[in-house]
């Protein structure tokens, strides 16, 4: 019987320099701080053109482990970094506006993880961490604060416990999957019937979440935390059933 031959995959040129970067960190060659050589050198010594290293270098800085400083002197050109927070949370946000995750997927996501994280401060978290925090609920309850404002400053809070907690990839993922839903929510802010009540009654939650992780109450502070993510977020999930 005849072999069937198929067609061999092509890998664009850019992909070629971005596996020979990822191969340099996985063998711990580069490391978080490191500078890459200039383009003009690296892109000879890569076989590859300058624009197809660009788009390489380009690819690293969207995903958050690569910042290109412009011009010339000892700061200027790409720099390996651990920026994964706004990259993650871009990806997801993109990911769930394209629907490949739902309202309920978030949801479920966020319970999980912020149970943990809350739990896990409680035990673990600084003073600093936590006088962070609370300077966090102080601007939140200030008479002037508008309702983008309290959104950005409720995200700032349950991604400061989060930081807390000691585990940074939990922090991580808590800041990126709070940030995916940050525009409904901001949405289902402005469009409550009574917003001052309605900023009153979170922050109510967040006071005594505060308390409860200050005072080492994991569990309890585990509990309320799902209680207050269902509360405003379950209800965007029961106004927008998953298709």
């Amino acid at each position: 019987m005849p072999v069937e031959w198929q067609p061999v995959r092509q890998s664009r040129t850019h992909e070629l320099v971005l596996q020979s970067i990822e191969q340099r960190v996985f063998a711990g060659e580069l490391k978080a701080g490191d500078r890459l050589p200039p383009e003009r050198e690296l892109a000879p010594v890569l076989g590859v053109s300058r624009s197809a290293l660009r788009e390489a270098l380009r690819v690293l800085e969207t995903i958050g482990v690569l910042v290109a400083q412009p011009g010339r002197g000892p700061d200027a050109g790409a720099r390996i970094v651990r920026h994964p927070d706004d990259a993650l949370g871009r990806l997801l946000r993109l990911h769930f506006a394209l629907g490949s995750y739902s309202l309920g997927d978030v949801l479920e996501a966020r319970v999980v993880l912020e149970r943990s994280s809350f739990e896990a401060a409680a035990h673990h978290a600084s003073a600093e961490d936590l006088d962070e925090a609370g300077a966090l609920l102080v601007r939140m309850g200030a008479p002037d604060v508008g309702v983008p404002e309290f959104n950005d400053l409720d995200t700032r809070f349950h991604v400061q416990i989060a930081r807390s907690s000691g585990n940074e990839l939990t922090s991580t993922l808590t800041s990126a999957v709070r940030e995916s839903v940050r525009p409904l929510i901001l949405r289902a802010l402005e469009a409550a019937a009574d917003w001052r009540a309605t900023a009153a009654a979170l922050n109510a939650d967040h006071t005594e979440l505060l308390r409860l992780v200050r005072a080492g109450e994991g569990a309890r502070a585990a509990d309320l935390v799902e209680a207050h993510i269902r509360g405003l977020h379950g209800t965007l999930v029961d106004e927008k059933p998953v298709p």
